[in-house]
């Protein structure tokens, strides 16, 4: 028996019970109900029956004068086209649910540094936020925008974090957890512009040592690895004693980029030899002060104060010190591809960021070839 629900009269008139009261269907296997909680209470349902004969429910929000059948169809249609295009949200709910299975994901389809990586970054912007608990489903750009402009990232760092959360929203889409039209509301996000700059901050040799020396503990010997290899700062406090091999000078580095077995500088053999010293294989080189595992952005306050103490430039981290070792290593005369497979990078990424420098080092060794 259906009822004419879009009648308030008859709605009141309806006894409290659990059991839904029915209107006519919307189409064949799609109604809309109420269900009556008190005399003056009621909710919103919607019932659609799926291929296999299952039914399926879905409460639409409270009765109001606001709320009334006509809007309440719209909401029911919207979830009747989801089922039918086989969207099923399961345990993906949230932008947070979105992001762990990404996790999840990244580690059976790419590595665990990967999914790692990810997983740091979401700890620190999505999880815990309000962003991050948003449905998918009520998901708009004003909320994508917002949550980026409030991160107080710079811009490379907030682009990245938009690109790994992009992924993520993406990944749902794919698996059927959210309608294919909600992806606009990410994709209309663009990157921050600046963000690809010539990096500019570059310590000399006196300014590297006045960093070191300034440095105390432990984070002076992961600025120093930093420093004589070039590599990530996540690379170098998860690379273990079984990664170093002392016979043949070289380090097997595992990051983002995958692994790589790069040789090493007389300093960088004597500083890891040190680390390594009386370690088993499957310990850490780099550990904190305390002897625990570093964890991502641990060192970002130590540098600053070491840096600050040498009277170094605002703004001087690890990166820069990455940075450093590659325009170093360009200008005395390494080709773009040895620096790119030292430090993990794609040669066309150095040639994006240091091409300038590849040039001069080229003009000023031509300069010293006698062609006439």
């Amino acid at each position: 028996m259906s009822h004419r629900l879009h009648q308030s009269s008859i709605r009141n008139a309806l006894k409290p019970r659990r059991e839904p009261y029915w209107g006519a269907p919307l189409a064949r296997g799609r109604y809309i109900g109420i269900r009556k909680i008190d005399t003056v209470t009621a909710t919103w349902i919607a019932r659609f029956r799926d291929d296999e004969g299952r039914q399926n429910y879905k409460s639409l929000g409270f009765v109001t004068a606001d709320f009334d059948l006509d809007k309440a169809a719209d909401v029911a249609k919207e979830w009747f086209k989801e089922l039918a295009d086989g969207i099923k949200t399961g345990d993906v709910v949230t932008v947070a649910d979105a992001c762990r299975r990404y996790v999840a994901e990244r580690t059976v389809s790419k590595s665990a540094a990967c999914a790692h990586d990810a997983e740091k970054r979401f700890e620190r912007t999505v999880y815990e936020a309000p962003f991050g608990k948003r449905p998918l489903a009520k998901l708009r750009v004003t909320h994508v925008r917002e949550w980026r402009d409030g991160l107080g990232l710079e811009a490379a760092a907030s682009n990245r974090t938009l690109v790994a959360v992009k992924a993520a929203l993406n990944l749902a889409v794919r698996e059927r957890n959210v309608a294919g039209t909600r992806a606009q509301e990410w994709r209309d996000v663009k990157p921050l512009p600046g963000a690809n700059k010539r990096r500019e901050l570059y310590l000399d040799l006196k300014q590297r040592r006045a960093l070191l020396k300034a440095a105390k503990g432990a984070v002076h010997d992961l600025i120093e690895a930093v420093i004589v290899t070039g590599a990530r700062a996540g690379e170098l406090v998860n690379a273990t004693r079984s990664q170093f091999d002392a016979r043949t000078m070289s380090m097997t580095f595992t990051g983002k980029t995958g692994s790589r077995t790069v040789p090493l500088s007389p300093d960088a053999v004597a500083l890891f030899k040190r680390l390594a010293k009386d370690k088993l294989p499957a310990a850490r080189l780099l550990v904190r002060d305390d002897g625990k595992p570093w964890t991502h952005s641990d060192w970002d306050e130590l540098v600053r104060d070491a840096a600050k103490a040498a009277s170094l430039p605002a703004g001087t981290c690890l990166y820069v010190l990455r940075h450093s070792f590659v325009t170093e290593a360009l200008t005395n005369g390494l080709s773009t591809l040895d620096v790119a497979r030292l430090v993990g990078t794609s040669v066309m990424m150095i040639e994006k960021h240091y091409g300038h420098l590849v040039a001069s080092a080229a003009r000023e060794r031509l300069a010293k070839v006698a062609m006439l």
